[in-house]
């Protein structure tokens, strides 16, 4: 969950294990898109439960060369199984990372810990593969 500017989180939110850090991880992506794109990204997006709303503000907000995807009805993640945890009777997605080659899931990074360095380990995967 990508949290706003003076909203407050549900409670207990950072002690939840892999809830906190979906805006750094976002920003990662962000900061290394090009080199992303150098090494032969095509597409990326950003999935979460939350609404098309608010993956739009985010998206703007944190100024994201990419899309924030809206799973809000959990059909996604139902349909793959995807990790999910419960807070306030909401359903969150746990931080992790899908790279589709062809459209079939090629590697899946999970957990993602620590968030900020997600893609830096996409980065590096997808360096071995091209070597």
């Amino acid at each position: 969950m990508t949290g706003k500017p003076n909203v407050p989180l549900p409670e207990g939110w950072d002690m939840l294990p892999g809830a906190r850090g979906c805006t750094p991880q976002s920003c990662a992506f962000r900061d290394h898109f090009a080199e992303l794109k150098e090494l032969g990204v095509s597409h990326l997006f950003g999935l979460s439960t939350q609404s098309i709303e608010d993956q739009k503000e985010a998206a703007q907000r944190l100024h994201l060369p990419f899309s924030l995807l809206s799973d809000s009805a959990c059909n996604l993640a139902t349909a793959l199984r995807l990790p999910t945890f419960e807070v306030e009777g909401r359903v969150f997605l746990k931080r992790l990372t899908m790279v589709l080659v062809g459209g079939h899931i090629e590697h899946v990074f999970y957990p993602v810990f620590p968030p900020d360095r997600s893609a830096g380990d996409v980065l590096t995967w997808l360096k071995s593969r091209c070597a």
